[in-house]
């Protein structure tokens, strides 16, 4: 099973957390479905119940390595994930907020080595998108869930490497495809024909394949109009980071390296987005 997951680290029944299941095909990924939860626990139970999984998930998986150090924080991944999830949100901000605060304009956040080729937001954002808060939501219930994350974490329980979790970006795959152009909006004044225009090539492109992933997203008739008609985009997202686990999947003992398509030399404490 192939899971891709749009996350919320607050999610609500008007923007849940959407995961896309799937299943390889030749060539790419079929779309079987798309499962919507309201809240992080339900999110988090339906994945330890699913026995086996290979998931591409919309979250970072680490903190930049410059910041852990210099907040003093443990620097095994696993210590420093189980130090993270006890914090509050509110002392995370504190923390990070500070660190912000001594450091000069234009180079306020620090960095992953994934963040420049992915063109993705500092881990360490709590605000447009809160990225820290959905790593503090997310990375914990991954490992509650018995996931293996290739790289950074092996769980030592019976069934170990049943369920796969990767870090993905949909944004990454949707500029390779669209460029720059807006294909989404949570503002109601803001989901315009123009957006409807870009969903809709996005979608076309996706079915095509790209041609550097050599991926290609397999939709009925009926799925492509839902992905369509989902102005906030949540469901094309989903779908987006299905398209990475496909791709992760195909190249699962790719080496040197921790496989998954993922870079020989990567920096286990911070993780790295697929396809960046």
């Amino acid at each position: 099973m192939l899971l891709g997951c749009d996350f919320s680290s607050a999610p609500t029944a008007r923007k849940p957390i959407v995961v896309a299941v799937g299943h390889p095909v030749q060539g790419g990924v079929a779309l079987d479905r798309l499962e919507s939860f309201s809240s992080l626990d339900a999110w988090g139970r339906w994945l330890k119940e699913m026995p086996a999984w290979v998931g591409a998930f919309d979250f970072p998986f680490g903190l930049p390595r410059e910041l852990v150090e210099q907040l003093g924080w443990p620097l095994q991944w696993a210590a420093l994930i189980a130090h993270y999830a006890s914090l509050e949100r509110a002392s995370i901000r504190q923390a990070f907020s500070a660190f912000c605060a001594a450091r000069p304009v234009g180079g306020k956040f620090a960095h992953r080595a994934t963040d420049g080729p992915a063109g993705s937001s500092p881990s360490m954002k709590w605000v447009n998108p809160p990225v820290a808060f959905m790593l503090h939501a997310g990375v914990p219930r991954l490992v509650e869930a018995g996931a293996t994350l290739p790289g950074l974490y092996a769980p030592s329980e019976p069934g170990a490497g049943l369920r796969v979790a990767l870090e993905a970006y949909p944004g990454l795959l949707a500029r390779e495809f669209i460029g720059r152009r807006s294909y989404k909006s949570d503002d109601a004044a803001r989901q315009t024909a123009e957006r409807h225009a870009a969903r809709s090539d996005l979608l076309h492109l996706l079915e095509v394949g790209s041609a550097r992933m050599g991926v290609r997203l397999a939709l009925t008739p009926e799925q492509r109009r839902q992905l369509l008609a989902d102005a906030q985009g949540d469901a094309l997202d989903a779908a987006l980071c299905l398209v990475q686990a496909g791709w992760a999947a195909a190249r699962r003992d790719s080496s040197p390296g921790p496989g998954w398509g993922l870079p020989a030399v990567m920096d286990p404490l911070e993780g790295w987005i697929l396809t960046a």
